[in-house]
């Protein structure tokens, strides 16, 4: 309850008859409130862009700045950086788009989701806000496609921002992989409420305290997305990052969340070893969603890595 009490900015008795009917009676008014509340608090706007080939992507912007595009991952959406972003639109011009096949952007049911393919797609993307460099960060599967997107255009990209990326897949298995092996079932695809409540519980170190009826709400958005999502988590598990990226020079900060049990830890020594200009912040008491679990620890140490890039780097 007090996630959207804190969102809503409520307190008193009031608030709490407010809240409890919000969550149990209207949980989906109660989603889109805190929705729009973190948006607004972050300086973020939703907007709208088509591709040439008539692909859509909804997204989020706000800011000043260097532009900063952000890519949130497997199964989650562009609201995934709000909390972050509320430390970072002062300094920066904020991206977060929805990938194709999640969110509210286009769902083609038979196109590429490889990690190439999206990154090419957001190339395009990019070039139609006029974005000819920018700063990349992605977490989990936008972390895989940011390293894609640097690897393929180096010369655009000034710095990478990696938290808990994939595509390193030989590092350790994590808790997930082991399960997913024993299983045959993959943790990330979800067919109903109860599996969509066992993962959130799984991707964070701490509870994140979403009432139920909240979280039934947002799994009905996965349960929908259901196929599209088991073919491209395939699509995802057969491309490794690891020789596309040997030997980048992008400055890169590496984040990642001691208690992350979708990817292990061990991911960010080997990221370290291929990406010659890279640095490793490893979080404790975190899990799989620094951005989401510290989101002002997680802009500071941002921060602070880009104030310690050169001029050229930092600034445009």
């Amino acid at each position: 309850m007090r996630w959207l009490l804190a969102a809503l900015g409520l307190a008193g008795a009031a608030a709490v008859a407010i809240g409890v009917y919000l969550f149990y009676s209207a949980p989906q008014r109660a989603l889109r409130a805190a929705i729009a509340y973190e948006r607004h608090a972050a300086g973020l706007e939703r907007r709208e862009l088509v591709l040439p080939d008539g692909l859509r992507y909804v997204y989020l912007e706000g800011g000043r700045g260097a532009p900063l595009l952000l890519l949130h991952g497997f199964g989650a959406n562009k609201d995934n950086f709000v909390r972050v972003a509320k430390y970072l639109t002062p300094h920066y011009r904020v991206i977060a788009p929805d990938h194709i096949g999640f969110g509210e952007s286009s769902h083609p049911a038979k196109a590429d989701y490889a990690p190439r393919a999206q990154a090419e797609r957001l190339h395009v993307f990019a070039r139609q806000l006029g974005l000819s460099r920018l700063h990349l960060g992605g977490n989990s599967m936008g972390g895989h496609i940011a390293l894609t997107y640097a690897a393929r255009y180096p010369k655009e990209v000034e710095s990478l921002w990696l938290l808990n990326a994939a595509g390193v897949w030989s590092a350790p298995p994590s808790e997930l992989r082991r399960r997913a092996a024993q299983t045959g079932d993959n943790p990330l695809t979800i067919e109903n409420e109860d599996e969509f409540a066992a993962l959130v519980s799984m991707v964070t170190a701490r509870p994140l305290m979403i009432p139920r009826p909240i979280l039934d709400v947002l799994a009905q958005e996965r349960i929908r997305n259901f196929a599209l999502e088991e073919r491209i988590a395939r699509q995802l598990a057969a491309d490794s990052v690891e020789e596309r990226i040997r030997g980048l020079a992008v400055p890169s900060l590496i984040v990642w969340g001691a208690e992350d049990r979708v990817l292990h830890p061990g991911s960010a020594g080997i990221l370290q070893m291929l990406l010659i200009r890279s640095e490793v912040i490893v979080m404790r008491n975190v899990g799989h969603l620094p951005m989401i679990e510290e989101p002002e620890a997680s802009a500071l140490d941002y921060l602070r890595f880009r104030a310690g890039l050169p001029p050229s780097e930092s600034a445009r």
